[in-house]
């Protein structure tokens, strides 16, 4: 890999990695068009885009640095008052903001959970096969389009419960399959339980955090000198994708206030079929 090619690899995640068309899957398939994925070692592909997904959640964090700094001085405030005894529960006397802390937490437990389960799974090439991340983004696609179809859109962030927290982390665990995106799936969780577009992405952002940060540190302790795709080339990448996804996560928020998810529905479905058309002629690897 170039330095030129890194560059490109950072743009891709930092525009995918937000929008429900699935960052994995653009980058894989940006990798076998730029040939920078070994096939005999599948797994560096997989700790190059885990750490360079650290620059996105440094735009995510940045982006949202206010709601996060309320979460945690909340939670803090309150799990002080509850120790003198004049605190309340989880579900009932704890603030918003704690509560949504604790939301978070328990949305992040299945994907934590499944991840660690399936860890040779998801490094190995199954997760890298380009039939694979055809069939999700067709999938994923009706899916979304369904819940656009459905969704009653009548729910604020504030009125998010940990029954929904739950079912969205469930959802993001379906994230672990290329082609799915993170974004995507827990976006159209959080609009067939019947949030707002903006807040099922609010969300969606808040709750990638944890899942996304512990991937990425997991992978950066593992990297060594044979890592052959390059720490430089990393560390552009992660750059990169910080500064264009914070752009991406701002105008995704406006879009989705005024507009529908319908065109990445068109999007997704273009792009499966496109994947597929050219799997069939024998002119993209399997």
């Amino acid at each position: 890999m170039n330095p030129f090619f890194a560059f490109l690899l950072g743009v891709v995640q930092g525009l995918t990695e937000f929008l429900p068309v699935s960052s994995t899957a653009h980058l894989t398939l940006a990798g076998k068009l730029l040939n920078v994925i070994d096939p005999n070692h599948p797994e560096a592909w997989t700790e190059f885009i885990a750490v360079m997904q650290l620059g996105t959640v440094a735009a995510v964090i940045l982006y949202f640095r206010k709601d996060l700094w309320e979460m945690v001085a909340s939670l803090l405030h309150d799990l002080r008052n509850m120790r003198r005894g004049s605190g309340g529960t989880p579900g009932g006397g704890f603030t918003e903001h704690s509560r949504m802390a604790f939301y978070i937490v328990i949305g992040t437990l299945p994907v934590a959970l499944v991840g660690l389960s399936l860890k040779k799974i998801i490094e190995g090439s199954m997760t890298k096969s380009t039939l694979v991340i055809a069939i999700s983004m067709i999938a994923l696609a009706l899916l979304l389009w369904l819940a656009e179809k459905v969704a009653r859109h009548v729910r604020g962030i504030s009125q998010v419960t940990w029954v929904d927290a739950l079912v969205i982390g469930f959802a993001q665990v379906c994230a672990l399959i290329p082609g799915s995106s993170r974004s995507g799936t827990t976006i159209t969780a959080g609009l067939f339980l019947g949030l707002t577009r903006e807040s099922a992405a609010r969300f969606s952002f808040l709750l990638s955090i944890p899942a996304v940060v512990a991937s990425g540190l997991f992978e950066l302790t593992k990297i060594h000198g044979g890592f052959d795709l390059g720490l430089g080339n990393l560390l552009i990448s992660t750059v990169v994708s910080g500064v264009v996804g914070y752009a991406a996560i701002a105008w995704l928020l406006r879009y989705l206030m005024r507009n529908t998810a319908m065109v990445f529905v068109w999007y997704r479905l273009a792009l499966g079929l496109l994947l597929f058309t050219l799997l069939a002629n024998g002119l993209m690897q399997p």
